[in-house]
């Protein structure tokens, strides 16, 4: 492999949440979560602050429980315009270091700077470079990780937060990501967590020595899939983000940090996503033609509806 690829992945540190308290700087130095109607009984927290979560607090609260877990916690409602045009500044800061971004939702992106480091140095001092300038230009921290391809470059923005760059590299790949929990990977849920310690498998390293026809005969596809990813095989590329795509759908999934319970919850959880995705369509230039809706339940069947739209 003459160029090894540069991938990295950052993350805005509790996006929603650092928004909200650049934007009022009254908040600053207290718990807050941003909640789908705080004045709602109902409401769910939809992010929250660091201090929020030493606390305990976590995505998907009930807001009465957050308010148990952290008494001084301040609610405020979301401004999802406010997110967008901040979470595509910050794209546009990305920009000028690689045309290869390619965005996850509204406040992650991959960018493959593998080209740009005759220009920027390599792949740690551009990671720093970003987090200087996302910090001095716009107010709020990202993450940043950086390897050789999109899974642990994922883990390596995770792996220490807020504000911190971790470089996974050939050399400590194994000794830093192997005692991880299986779950600190993209694409392990609660479900397929299941699955795996049914086979007696919780850590990545368990993961990366399983046997592959075992993990295929247990979750299919996917199962190889991981075995790969967990052995540091994912050659899957950054997409630039204007990439000619014939957009067949726009969709947007979440798993939920607990499950959702109850016609408020669902109908927040829903709003939320259905906000994403409206964003989306618009950005496209594209009308709907059928509206599709799946929810995965807790033993992991999937309910799917779709209707045409008139």
């Amino acid at each position: 492999n003459p160029m090894e690829r540069v991938i990295l992945h950052s993350d805005l540190n509790n996006f929603y949440a650092s928004v909200e308290c650049r934007r009022n700087p009254a908040l600053r130095g207290k718990p807050v979560a941003v909640a789908g109607d705080p004045k709602a009984r109902h409401g769910i927290v939809l992010a929250k602050n660091e201090l929020a979560k030493a606390c305990g607090v976590a995505t998907g609260n009930p807001l009465w429980m957050a308010r148990q877990k952290c008494p001084g916690i301040l609610f405020v409602p979301p401004h999802y315009d406010l997110y967008m045009e901040i979470s595509q500044r910050v794209r546009d800061i990305y920009a000028q270091y690689t045309d290869q971004v390619e965005p996850y939702g509204l406040d992650e992106c991959w960018l493959d700077v593998t080209g740009s480091q005759h220009l920027f140095g390599d792949g740690r001092v551009i990671a720093d470079t970003l987090r200087r300038r996302v910090r001095e230009e716009i107010g709020i921290t990202i993450s940043v990780g950086v390897s050789w391809n999109k899974t642990f470059a994922k883990m390596g923005s995770d792996y220490k937060k807020p504000d911190a760059t971790t470089v996974i590299s050939r050399e400590n790949w194994q000794d830093m990501l192997f005692p991880l929990p299986v779950t600190a990977m993209l694409y392990v849920g609660e479900a397929v967590q299941r699955e795996l310690s049914g086979l007696y498998i919780s850590t990545i390293g368990q993961l990366a020595a399983a046997d592959p026809s075992q993990l295929f005969a247990r979750l299919g596809k996917h199962g190889r899939q991981l075995y790969d990813y967990a052995n540091g095989l994912d050659d899957s590329p950054v997409r630039r983000a204007d990439a000619p795509r014939e957009i067949k759908s726009v969709g947007n999934g979440m798993t939920f940090r607990r499950d959702l319970s109850g016609e408020r919850e669902l109908r927040t959880g829903i709003a939320v996503l259905s906000d994403e995705v409206a964003g989306r369509l618009r950005r496209y230039g594209l009308c709907a033609a059928t509206i599709q809706l799946q929810i995965k339940d807790t033993r992991l069947r999937v309910i799917s509806r779709q209707r045409p739209l008139p």
